[in-house]
């Protein structure tokens, strides 16, 4: 008999144990809880931590995260309000700050986060479809830094100021979506864009158009430069010319004096002996133009056969 009532009182204890086990949960400081049963949620949402009790095998025990969670959303395809097509890869956080409210509307983490893709790439659509692309790859109205081959080109740099900015456009995006999403129980605290990028359509001619634009400077850079050569060459050509044109001056100066010399001397030989002066040149007229193979028909009277009838 008293070994029944013993087992008895430990069959006891062991489903005391079981019902106490099933009756108490802990609130974690990353946590808050609700409990429902039947599907229904009963009293308030627990929130600070600490041990509390509910009924067992009746009550169940919702657990959520307290603390900030992740969004990221899908890369979308998105036009702008100039018509360019880009894809948008947005992030945000998103807590929940009501749990009753949170279960009545989206139940778990998993339809938050579909429903989050619904309400922040709806916003994202609506607010880039209403700005141009400088608005989403700019954040401020600083001017541009020109690179030296657009040194010298007239640049309507007007076309390249955001009206509003990127910062504020995922700001815009962010205040919609807040008035959104506390219906759900969840708060936003940030909506980023991750990465704009253009379509690949878009992409071929943008780089297409950047190549040609890469063509045209260095285009650019040969016509400079063979217009430089031509200014370099034409330089050369003319100090050539010049060179050579003071080298021909200055020889026919030394030829003129030469010959100035040279005319003294034969003048000062025959005003001193006229009549040697003029036999010696007229031998070297002989010797010029009278050889062994020549044949001379002069009249008897020519000059040149004035030594031969002379008698002197």
């Amino acid at each position: 008999m008293n070994r029944s009532v013993a087992i008895l009182i430990l069959l006891l204890l062991v489903a005391t144990a079981l019902l106490m086990g099933g009756a108490a949960y802990t609130v974690f400081e990353t946590e808050q809880v609700i409990i429902t049963r039947f599907g229904r949620i009963e009293g308030k949402a627990k929130t600070e931590p600490g041990f509390y009790l509910k009924l067992p095998f009746i009550d169940q025990a919702v657990v959520y995260d307290k603390r900030w969670l992740e969004w990221d959303g899908d890369p979308n395809q998105v036009p702008t309000k100039d018509k360019k097509y880009v894809w948008v890869d947005a992030y945000a956080r998103w807590r929940i700050t009501d749990p009753v409210q949170f279960y009545k509307r989206l139940t778990d983490e998993m339809r938050a986060q579909s429903r989050l893709d619904d309400i922040i790439d709806g916003e994202i659509r609506n607010v880039i479809a209403n700005h141009n692309l400088i608005d989403i790859v700019r954040t401020s109205k600083r001017a541009f830094e020109r690179a030296d081959e657009y040194a010298g080109e007239e640049i309507d740099e007007s076309k390249f100021l955001p009206a509003k900015g990127r910062e504020k456009l995922t700001r815009l995006v962010l205040d919609k979506a807040s008035l959104i999403v506390p219906d759900y129980g969840i708060e936003l605290a940030d909506v980023q864009f991750k990465r704009v990028n253009y379509i690949e359509q878009v992409q071929t001619k943008v780089f297409d158009r950047m190549i040609s634009e890469r063509k045209r400077i260095a285009q650019r850079f040969r016509s400079e430069g063979q217009g430089k050569a031509a200014e370099i060459n034409g330089k050369i050509e003319r100090e050539q010319k010049t060179i050579e044109s003071e080298a021909y001056r200055q020889a026919e100066e030394i030829k003129g004096k030469a010959d100035a010399e040279a005319t003294a001397i034969y003048a000062d030989a025959y005003n001193k002996d006229r009549k040697l002066y003029e036999f010696l040149k007229t031998m070297e007229a002989y010797r010029s133009f009278v050889d062994k193979d020549t044949s001379v028909v002069l009249s008897t009277e020519a000059q040149l056969l004035k030594l031969f009838r002379s008698k002197e």
